[in-house]
């Protein structure tokens, strides 16, 4: 009988230790930290797609050119390419996250683009559900 070796992450077996730092900033002192290698990451992912390419100091590569695509006129030409955009992104810069569904919708008429996506932690078995709106 076959089963699955999850790997887990040294930091997360330490509870009291933390790993990062959540969003948005609404701590008693601005942060709140994260204790957990999934929190962590989620947060990772967030603020990369949340931050424009070029606008991070010292680290002009960081982020994605999603506000390029966003709020144009809004075809399903447009939304594959925004999907495209966070496959490639997610492929090159966070190696160990795997999506397994990726879902764009667009509303045009209140100027908003919003994605939602499932996800998985290669070799750690972790699932985790992610989402995000644009407004202009």
């Amino acid at each position: 009988m076959a089963f699955e070796v999850k790997r887990i992450n040294p930091l997360d077996r330490q509870p009291r230790k933390a790993v990062g730092i959540s969003l948005p900033f609404t701590g008693q002192a601005v942060f709140n930290s994260t204790f957990t290698t999934k929190d962590a990451i989620k947060n990772n992912i967030i603020n990369f797609f949340l931050t424009g390419k070029g606008e991070r100091f010292l680290n002009p590569g960081f982020g994605t050119s999603l506000r390029n695509l966003l709020f144009d006129n809004i075809t399903e030409e447009k939304i594959q390419q925004i999907d495209s955009e966070i496959k490639t992104a997610l492929r090159n810069n966070f190696p160990s996250v795997v999506p397994t569904n990726i879902n764009t919708t667009a509303d045009p008429d209140n100027n908003t683009v919003s994605f939602s996506m499932n996800y998985e932690i290669a070799e750690t078995g972790i699932e985790d559900f992610l989402n995000i709106n644009f407004e202009q």
